[in-house]
């Protein structure tokens, strides 16, 4: 009779799992192909123009690079305390990768405001532009996570103590740890493409 009972659950958990995944990847697919977009109008502007200058990269953003790295580590382990029913456990990561998230972005508000104090806005010339709209096309998906992790978060009430009423939590778990490595991903890809490329 049990195992009728968990034939019958594995079909629906699997269903909910794939859905969520599912439309994860669109959105990850979208968001990929926009910021390929901007790296190759990046690259073709950097390229060609004769006013592409430098910018020195303030060293407060190797403290941002730090906190998402570790934000990436915390929402996993998040997700795998959530795996083995350590509902406490998992919400105190959350709260921690939350912070960790609001670190990172309060540090880039931070380099923005090293940059503006050396005279370098917007405007100035090819490479501040690109620098502050990336960074702040990146700080705005980010926050989208973190408004996500907030959900999971307030969701940690609602979690019973059977596995069923876990199958949800679980997949929607997955697919926010999803989004949250590729916002990892995609930083560090942005770091190493605004200061080791064509410096």
């Amino acid at each position: 009779m049990v195992a009728v009972v968990r034939k019958e659950i594995v079909p629906g958990s699997s269903a909910s799992e794939d859905r969520y995944r599912m439309g994860m990847w669109v959105a990850l697919a979208a968001i990929l192909m926009m910021f390929t977009a901007l790296t190759s109008a990046y690259i073709v502007r950097a390229a060609s123009s004769n006013d592409w200058r430098p910018i020195a990269m303030p060293r407060i953003l190797l403290l941002s690079t730090a906190f998402i790295i570790i934000s990436s580590a915390t929402i996993e382990i998040a997700r795998r305390k959530l795996k083995s029913a350590q509902k406490d456990s998992y919400r105190r990561w959350l709260l921690l990768t939350i912070a960790l998230g609001f670190g990172f972005l309060g540090s880039q508000l931070l380099a923005w405001r090293q940059l503006v104090g050396q005279g370098i806005y917007v405007a100035s010339n090819p490479h501040s532009s690109f620098f502050y709209l990336l960074t702040a096309t990146h700080g705005l998906h980010l926050l989208g996570g973190l408004l996500a992790v907030a959900y999971l978060l307030v969701r940690t009430r609602k979690l019973q103590g059977n596995d069923q009423a876990q199958t949800g939590p679980q997949a929607a778990a997955g697919a926010v740890t999803l989004y949250w490595h590729f916002m990892d991903g995609l930083w560090i890809y942005l770091f190493l493409l605004l200061f080791f490329w064509r410096q």
